[in-house]
């Protein structure tokens, strides 16, 4: 390791538009609920009021990326947009650890190059809706909408958009039922 490479890794943490533990010179703030609120309000596209960005979690393309009031992101989440799509998390939004989001995927269109020499899919932005709950583990690809008041269920991967007031599980994630409103339920 030398002088050299270290300042340029140094000037890669503080320039970077992103946030995790592979970003040790802001990742101790997110230990802080004052100094996590200063640093993600500055990094984030929009951070709302009782959100929270805790350690663990990951954001790529942070200025893309808006979280509104009461999100929580928690530890083992990565949050994967690019300037080219971003990611929206409305407000009341309930995650579970370990959610992946991702708004651009490798292409693997042609047998006779390998995957890593083919570059990406065109990037779809990734909107959860106000309201909705994403459980632990769960993977939400390019272009997907969760509606509000939905429900992703634990370990599912979201290859299309789910309509509101919906519980979808699974690997592809499908409805499986309407959530009911007020007293229909009971």
């Amino acid at each position: 390791m030398t002088l050299s490479e270290i300042r340029m890794r140094v000037k890669f943490w503080s320039e970077a538009d992103r946030l995790g533990p592979d970003i040790p010179l802001t990742h101790w703030r997110l230990h802080f609920k004052s100094s996590m609120r200063e640093l993600c309000k500055r990094k984030f596209k929009h951070f709302g009021d009782d959100a929270e960005f805790r350690p663990g979690a990951y954001a790529v393309c942070c200025s893309t990326i808006s979280l509104g009031r009461r999100v929580i992101v928690r530890p083992g989440s990565q949050l994967m947009a690019d300037s080219h799509g971003g990611i929206t998390i409305e407000d009341d939004v309930m995650m579970g650890a370990g959610v992946h989001i991702y708004v651009n995927n490798h292409r693997f269109d042609d047998a006779g190059i390998p995957i890593i020499d083919q570059g990406y899919y065109p990037s779809a932005p990734v909107v959860l809706k106000k309201g909705c709950w994403v459980g632990a583990n769960a993977i939400i690809l390019p272009g997907v909408e969760i509606g509000e008041n939905s429900v992703v269920g634990a370990g599912s991967v979201v290859t299309k958009s789910i309509p509101q007031r919906v519980l979808a599980v699974g690997c592809p994630a499908r409805v499986v039922r309407e959530i009911a409103t007020g007293c229909e339920g009971s």
